[in-house]
């Protein structure tokens, strides 16, 4: 599992909620939030997949992983999971927020 790649998850979503929250020292990139958005779900699947497929091959006896080794997989693609579930219901309450508000 890369976890590079959920490094740079979590300095991105830091960096969107700097920004959110008006820190002028927050990063601005020119990628819109869509494909941020697009890229960090990519992300969390992999990780669910490359966890998956491990733990798949660990109880054919097709890989010699540890027993270790694929318990801290899993925990990480749950952790990134409910992370982007988090996520998620934080861009929900903003879209319901939005919508009621009077014009």
């Amino acid at each position: 599992m890369n976890i590079q790649g959920i490094d740079q998850l979590l300095s991105q979503m830091q960096a969107t909620a700097a920004a959110a929250g008006g820190n002028a020292q927050a990063t601005r990139n020119d990628t819109d939030f869509s494909s941020l958005l697009k890229s960090s779900i990519d992300q969390v699947n992999s990780a669910q997949q490359e966890s998956k497929d491990l733990a798949r091959n660990f109880e054919l006896g097709k890989t010699d992983a540890s027993l270790q080794e694929v318990m801290i997989s899993l925990q990480k693609a749950n952790v990134s999971f409910q992370a982007m579930v988090q996520v998620r219901n934080k861009l929900v309450s903003a879209y319901q927020d939005v919508m009621n508000m009077q014009v």
